[in-house]
């Protein structure tokens, strides 16, 4: 077609159409990936129970949570939450809450005694599992909903590993934890508790079961070798944790050191306190800026009047006396010694230096692999190197927390489910991520998040309360309407109202609008008026070649 040819087809498109000069460009309705799901290691679809929350529709937003979720009022407490880490709400006063509606969605539906549902059909296959922790748990009840037939052995007396046994009860109250773990039995899995398996083959064939998803955590703290003459009492962080939670917490003294920087340190010297130790203070050999333990367990700790004695490192004991190295850090932020001493006096010790995973069980079983920590090497699809034996959460070369065992969990399932049916799970290909800066703000409203209210100080010296208070209805509902429904419509007309031409055609609550292009002049005042960008401004050679309409 010439030029002339395309000219007197734009000339009658806009006698016809009123669509004024020939268009270069298009608009056309996109969804793009939120930051807070992509940070998300439970994949769970935080901008869509949002949207449901913010309506008032809180069941359906629990619901939709739960798809990828088992536990909301667990993560809701105890998840660092990475995805407020990147919301692009901070970018205006702060980032959503999120992790508080989580919980306070959690919480409502204990409370309304909301069931997960049951699949109608049932595949007839069976899968074992082993460990009841956060990924043993988000494992099973994937493989529940997808129609498996479930049962979890544990080891211990109680199920929720970690959770249990490690997080204190201020943190993680025992109610609704049992809470939530009945729920998932209340689905049909079987826990069945102190029974270690030994002999995972032998168990997989007694049980005719068509898999095994591996996930017994870690639990063994990590030790060290002091030289010391006559050392008190030394304890493991993990274990003292563990006896404070079934009353039979050891007897410390007056006072009690604990080595290391890490969240389990900030809980053993926090759980010290409540114990009645006169003073509970935190060795570690770094700075605060290089601890891996959260900056807001720091700051309670401090506030519950925990010493912490940053660039330090214990040489040698002696009796009640710790001879301490003053470190410093060298360019690249690693500690190095300086000669220089000083001495602490303690009455016991507890070691918090991380944890390993018991897998010596598994050396047995012929095809399995171990990296140099013992924890199990895994394929991209989560499975062992024995066939249909599966393995996940901190037993397996990641990050440890418990939202990504939950996560671990939830793929295995998938995977496991997809053996079974002798295919092969993909995940579907995900949009690309939208940062602060392509969203239209126009109507940028100054409006903090709520703060949930703590225990005050001087009521959480000799008990072990939950510090976190949960928000009010009122205020879950404010918290959720904050959030900015980056990179997807959320239908706030927006681009209807802004169309001079009246080329948005709305198409009714929950289905979004359309572009009626033999209208739209490519102007570009909806995608500038969108304030999520759920709009993309495409160049017409990208859709067919010049156009008119």
């Amino acid at each position: 077609m010439s030029n002339s040819d395309l000219t007197q087809r734009a000339d009658l498109t806009r006698h016809d159409k009123g669509t004024g000069a020939l268009r270069s460009q298009r608009p056309e309705y996109v969804d793009f990936l939120p930051p807070c799901n992509h940070a998300c290691p439970a994949g769970e679809n935080i901008q869509a129970w949002l949207a449901l929350a913010q309506a008032g529709d809180f069941e359906g937003a629990w619901r939709e949570l739960v798809r990828n979720n088992p536990l909301p009022s667990i993560h809701g407490r105890v998840c660092y939450h990475p995805c407020e880490d990147v919301c692009n709400r901070a970018f205006t006063d702060s980032a959503v809450s999120i992790h508080a509606v989580e919980r306070y969605l959690g919480d409502l539906a204990l409370e309304k005694g909301w069931q997960f549902e049951k699949p109608e059909k049932t595949s007839g296959r069976k899968i074992l599992v082993i460990g009841a922790g956060p990924s043993g748990l988000s494992a099973a009840y994937h493989l529940a909903r997808l129609g498996h037939e479930v049962e979890i052995r544990e080891a211990g007396p109680v199920a929720g590993g970690m959770i249990h046994f490690g997080i204190p009860a201020y943190r993680m109250p025992r109610k609704e934890l049992q809470a939530e773990i009945e729920r998932i039995e209340n689905m049909g899995v079987k826990i069945t508790l102190n029974h270690r398996v030994e002999d995972v083959i032998a168990e997989k064939e007694e049980g005719s079961f068509d898999a095994v998803f591996v996930a017994v955590g870690a639990h063994i703290s990590k030790k060290i070798d002091i030289p010391s003459r006559e050392a008190g009492k030394i304890l493991d962080a993990v274990s003292f944790l563990s006896s404070t939670k079934q009353g039979e917490a050891p007897k410390l003294g007056r006072r009690v050191a604990i080595y290391g920087g890490g969240n389990t340190a900030m809980d053993a010297a926090r759980t010290a306190k409540r114990l009645g130790v006169e003073e509970a203070m935190i060795i570690y050999r770094r700075d605060r800026s290089s601890m891996p333990a959260h900056d807001f367990e720091a700051d309670e700790a401090l506030e519950e009047g925990v010493v912490i004695n940053w660039l330090r490192t214990i040489k040698e004991i002696d009796r009640s006396t710790f001879k301490v190295e003053i470190m410093e850090l060298d360019e690249t932020g690693r500690p190095q010694p300086t000669g220089k001493f000083e001495e602490l006096e303690a009455d016991s010790l507890i070691l918090a230096l991380g944890q390993d995973t018991d897998t010596a069980f598994l050396e047995k079983v012929p095809g399995i692999a171990f990296e140099w920590d013992h924890t199990v090497i895994v394929d991209d699809n989560m499975m062992t190197g024995h066939d249909g034996i599966f393995a996940g959460g901190d037993m397996v070369p990641s990050e440890r927390s418990v939202t990504i065992a939950v996560g671990h969990g939830k793929h295995a399932a998938r995977h496991i489910d997809a053996y079974l049916r002798g295919t092969k799970y993909r995940r579907g290909t995900r949009n690309p991520v939208i940062g602060h800066e392509r969203l239209h703000l126009w109507y940028r409203t100054h409006a903090p998040k709520v703060e949930q209210e703590r225990l005050p100080v001087v009521n959480r010296q000799t008990n072990f309360d939950e510090i976190m208070q949960n928000l009010s209805e009122t205020d879950a509902l404010f918290e959720s309407q904050r959030c900015l429904s980056c990179g997807n419509c959320f239908e706030c007309d927006g681009c209807y109202g802004a169309c001079p031409e009246g080329a948005v055609i709305k198409l009714g609550p929950g289905r979004r609008y359309r572009f009626d292009y033999a209208l739209c002049t490519g102007c570009a005042v909806c995608f500038e008026q969108c304030p999520c960008h759920a709009i993309e401004m495409i160049d017409e050679q990208q859709v067919g070649g010049v156009s008119a309409i």
